[in-house]
């Protein structure tokens, strides 16, 4: 997954959960069924790489967002 994917996954679930929020769906519910999905696309990351690559993923998140 490159670059191009993540941001093509980001815009995805910013627009459903505001395309829901905008249809009137409860905050709570939209939070869980948007978090849900993170939870999904974490354990995609995790599934083939033994975990490995979420690691990786979440280092480079930590490392990226200490510097703002």
């Amino acid at each position: 997954m490159g670059p191009t994917h993540a941001l093509i996954l980001l815009l995805s679930v910013l627009v459903l959960g505001s395309g829901l929020f905008l249809a009137g769906t409860p905050l709570e519910t939209d939070l869980t069924l948007l978090g849900g999905l993170g939870a999904i696309g974490a354990a995609t990351l995790a599934a083939p790489g033994g975990g490995r690559r979420l690691l990786a993923v979440l280092a480079e998140t930590a490392v990226r967002g200490g510097g703002k």
